[in-house]
Formats: structure tokens, sequence, C-alpha cells
């Protein structure tokens, strides 16, 4: 279990982004950080990966500290995708090697390449093994990413808004694959995420963020009117489209307010 105590969290001679947020994430769930810009989703993410040291707080999984964890060892407990993908010269095999550097000693074992193989194969990008990373398309360098977080192994997922950047087909296709991955290997995994329909349909518990605070967490019953009133500034529903839940927006909202959601 993914458990973060009371994170606090401020950049050098800036006010307070992050104020006291607490929860926990069983085994092989998916979680969506949601909230307005601006409200600290991003810097969570970071804090819990140890990018950035928060002023106060715990990260803990099964009860042990990750803050006290050496760089190689976090990185056999935790995989981050960033929302930004490099457009490397490198091939997609060398990327997704790059997953097995925490593991790697003296070179690349056969065992190394075979679980590079394997995340090749379950994110569907082993045809692309010889191309170069910059020559792929937003969807592909985005799957190759995530090929390269599995290879790490991980306990813990990070992804940092991983569907911004793609047409609605790769959005759906990699969070399919990140519910799947979840699921099948008892990966938790947490995304930063702005489209609340996508993330009704893909995840299962949800953390709004409110002025840097928790405002609620749960499972999707917490996004409810009054929420999304309070977190969102506007007037809506979760209803229930061909037995999937879906945000709708009041008619009289101004134009373009039901775009981020």
């Amino acid at each position: 279990m993914l458990t973060v105590e009371n994170v606090s969290c401020r950049y050098k001679g800036g006010p307070e982004i992050l104020n006291q947020v607490s929860f926990s994430v069983e085994d092989g769930r998916f979680l969506a950080i949601l909230g307005n810009n601006g409200v600290g989703k991003s810097t969570l993410l970071k804090c819990i990966n140890k990018i950035l040291t928060p002023v106060s707080g715990d990260v803990r999984l099964d009860g042990s500290d990750l803050f006290r964890l050496p760089g190689r060892e976090l990185a056999r407990k935790i995989a981050f995708v960033a929302q930004t993908v490099p457009s490397a010269q490198m091939t997609v095999h060398d990327i997704v090697m790059l997953g097995r550097r925490p593991y790697m000693r003296w070179g690349f074992t056969e065992e190394d390449h075979r679980i590079v193989h394997e995340a090749m194969d379950r994110l569907g990008v082993s045809h692309l093994r010889g191309r170069f990373l910059s020559r792929l398309s937003g969807g592909e360098r985005q799957k190759v990413m995530l090929a390269r977080a599995l290879a790490q192994q991980p306990r813990i997922l990070l992804l940092d808004e991983p569907t911004s950047s793609l047409d609605i087909q790769n959005q759906y296709q990699v969070l399919r694959i990140v519910q799947n991955i979840c699921r099948a290997d008892g990966i938790t995994a947490v995304v930063v995420i702005h489209d609340l329909n996508l993330a009704l349909r893909f995840c299962d518990q949800f953390l709004l963020l409110r002025q840097g605070m928790v405002y609620r967490c749960g499972g999707k019953e917490i996004l409810d009117r009054q929420a999304l009133k309070d977190v969102y500034k506007v007037d809506a529903s979760v209803v229930d489209v061909e037995g999937h839940s879906m945000v709708i927006v009041d008619a009289d909202e101004p134009d373009g307010m039901d775009a981020g959601l």
C-alpha cells in the first residue's frame, strides 16, 4: 500500500503549494489526482517520487519510508512518466532498456533483454524497436515511455498528464493499458489528469485537491454535484451513459466551461 502522510511542499522563495496532504492507495488500484490548474497535482506527484523534497510529511510503501531509500532502490519501487516525452535520438529498444538501469551491474543480462522485450510486447511497440524516438508520433512515444517504466518492474507507476497531447484513440489506448497493468500485475498507478470523463472511465479511486489541500478522496461517489461546484466552480452532475459515468455540465454554463471536464 502507498501511504502519503501530511505532505506539505513549497518552491524556494514561493508560497506553500501543498498543505498537509494525506491519502493511501492499495495495491492494484488506479488513482486519479484531480483539481484545477495550479492546485499542486504535479507537485504532489514529484514529491512522491522524491524529485521534490517536501517541507514535511512522509511517503511510505508497505510501511517503509521511501524518502530514506537511495536513488537506485527508489527506482526499483517507483517509475515516473513525465508529461513531456523527450524527442531523443535513441532507438525504441535503447530507450526501454534504460528502465533496467536500477538493476544493472556490469552490463545488461539476458534477463534484462527478456524483460525489455516483454514490456515492448505488452505496449505494442515491438515493431518499432529499431526506430528513433524522435521519428514516432506522440501516442507511440508515450507508449514507449510506458514500456520503459514497466521495464523497471516498479510497485508504483506515476504518470503526469500522459494523455494531454494525444488524440482520443491514443488517450483510450494508453489509459486502458495502464488499467490492465494495474489489474494484472497488482501495480499501483497514480495519474495526474484534467479530463474528468477519462478519469471516470479508467480510474477506480480519486483524490480531489483544492487550494493545495485534500478536498475528498475515495471512489467515484465523491464526484458529486457539490464537489464539482467547490473544486471546479461549475454546476455539473455525474450521470450514467450506457454503463459509463460521465460529467455533464449544466446547459446554462458559459461556452467552453465543459472543455476541461
